[in-house]
Parts: C-alpha cells; structure tokens; sequence
C-alpha cells in the first residue's frame, strides 16, 4: 500500500484537465476515422492534435522506446498495435485507439472503439459487451472497495455472454508516471485484493476475446494478437477513487449522463 501514490486536490485538478483534453482527442478523432484511413494517418493526426492544438505532450512516445503517440489494434490484435502506413482501415473491423497525453507533469491514459463501415452483428456484441464490462468494473469503485470486486465484475459480465477475459494485461496506476501501483486485474474474486482508498487513481481496460483468453506477441516486440486469431476489443478509462464512490477522469462528451 505504501507505493501506492495518493493524489491530492491539486494533483487531481490537473489529472482532470489532462483527462479532458484527452477525450477532446477522442471527439477529434470521431470525424477522421472511417474507411481508407491508414493506422498511422491517425498516429500523424493524433501527434499533431494533441502536440499543437493542446499543447500537451503524447505520453506514449519514447515510453519504454516506443515511436508513436498511439496504439492502434485492429480487429484479432489485443493491444499494443504499431501504426503503419500500408495498413488502411477496411470496412467490417474494429479498432481500438489507446491515447495518452501529458499536461502539467501528469498523464491520462484512455482508449476507444471504432467501428469501420458495415460491421458484423458478432463484432458489435463484442465491443459493446466490452463496454459493458469495463463499466461493470468502474461502478465498483468507492473507498473500501476491494481491487478484486473491480476483476470480477468484469470478468462476470464477459465471460457471462460467453467471451473470455485477457490475463496477461492489467490496468494500473498512474499519476505522474505511466505505470504506478497497483495492478488492476480485469478478473479476480470479489473481497480480495487492495483496499481503495480515496485519491488513488488508476486505469481499467479489459481487453475482452472472442475466443480463448490466451495472446501471442508478434516479432515486432509490441503487438499482441489473439492466439485463435478471433476477434478482441478494448475500452479504458483513468479513474479516480473519490470520497463516496469514483470520477471517471477522462469522460468523453457522448458519455456524459
């Protein structure tokens, strides 16, 4: 618990501006991904929008030597998925965008779904299903709560429509540095785990198969893929636990209730 680091009123005013201008890239993001768009157009737009426009910095380029300001993974890829120029986007995938962006010494770290063109009713049960899930999880979040009643939630909703939950990837702390304790697991047993005090912050983002639960890493070191080459979505969002319950910092616009 000690290395858990517990964020003030401050620390968490400008967690909540910087998780604002990120969803602001996610309502950027809404009128430029479609059909014939290359994975690293986005990667360019996205560098650009959060770079010029917010004036931020996009956290994920140069973390752990990584070249991009995003993650884009299509259809079986979990997560981690490199852009590329020759990767156009095709009508009946999926993707899923994983954004972070810097502001004022603090990250906030989301990640959204995209639908391209004429999409299968099997994709769609998927992402939204996953949705679901990571919602499941986020409603279990208030001061005494347990980090396990957040896995389980998630874990009952998946694999109660018949999908199964990824292991290998966690949600986790952030704050001023990418990835701080704890761990957040997307599957668990209620009652266990760290207890969830107010002023931590973390991430929750199943990563939810189609199929079997177990991913394969591809040569390139990053991109990870479902190992029956079925179908995989992702949501996340940054979460702060407040005095009575959560703030979902990095809320976008269409969420708002």
């Amino acid at each position: 618990m000690n290395s858990i680091r517990i964020k003030d009123a401050e620390d968490l005013a400008k967690m909540r501006h910087a998780g604002q201008l990120l969803a602001q890239v996610f309502t950027m993001l809404d009128d430029f991904v479609r059909e014939g768009v290359t994975t690293m157009e986005i990667n360019q737009r996205v560098d650009s929008f959060i770079t010029n426009d917010l004036q931020a910095r996009p956290a994920s380029k140069g973390q752990y030597d990584y070249p991009y300001a995003l993650n884009t993974s299509v259809n079986e890829v979990v997560c981690h998925g490199m852009p590329k120029a020759n990767e156009k986007l095709k009508s009946g995938s999926i993707v899923n965008l994983d954004i972070t962006l810097e502001k004022h010494g603090f990250i906030a770290d989301s990640s959204k779904m995209y639908l391209i063109g004429e999409v299968s009713p099997v994709a769609k049960r998927l992402v939204k299903t996953t949705y679901e899930a990571m919602w499941a999880g986020i409603r279990q979040v208030k001061p005494g709560a347990r980090l396990g009643d957040i896995g389980h939630a998630i874990q009952h909703h998946a694999e109660a429509a018949g999908y199964s939950v990824v292991r290998e990837y966690c949600g986790h702390g952030i704050g001023r540095q990418m990835h701080e304790e704890p761990q957040v697991l997307h599957h668990g047993k209620p009652g266990t785990g760290v207890t969830l005090r107010e002023g931590m912050v973390f991430t929750i983002e199943p990563m939810i198969n189609q199929g079997d639960y177990r991913v394969k890493t591809l040569k390139d070191g990053w991109t990870v893929v479902t190992r029956d080459k079925k179908l995989s979505a992702q949501w996340e969002h940054t979460v702060a636990v407040t005095a009575n319950g959560f703030e979902v910092l990095t809320l976008r616009p269409e969420e708002l209730p």
